[in-house]
């Protein structure tokens, strides 16, 4: 799927949804508990089971991240599935350190 920055996901088989903040150049499958994510409003959001083996749960208002891919997704709704990007976890992007106020 071909993502662009602002694009709302939902997933097909739990009620998560994204906001792609940065997107990648080539085509990815974003899924979230094992299924292929959606764009927002697709009648088949929220209608299966996710596979909870994949991952953790995705939590509202945290950053999920592929640098290497350039890809930035931000949750807007927590769901049970853990979010992939073909195939591979996408992880929890870590806070920016704040410089010293010496």
């Amino acid at each position: 799927m071909e993502l662009s920055v602002g694009q709302k996901l939902s997933s097909a088989v739990c009620e998560a949804q994204v906001v792609v903040v940065k997107a990648p150049s080539q085509p990815v499958e974003v899924a979230c508990g094992g299924a292929a994510m959606v764009p927002d409003g697709d009648p088949a959001a929220g209608s299966g089971t996710p596979d909870t083996s994949l991952g953790d749960a995705v939590l509202l208002g945290k950053r999920y991240a592929d640098e290497e891919l350039g890809l930035e997704l931000l949750c807007t709704k927590a769901g049970q599935g853990a979010l992939t990007v073909d195939g591979h976890p996408l992880e929890v992007k870590g806070a920016k350190p704040l410089p010293s106020s010496d």
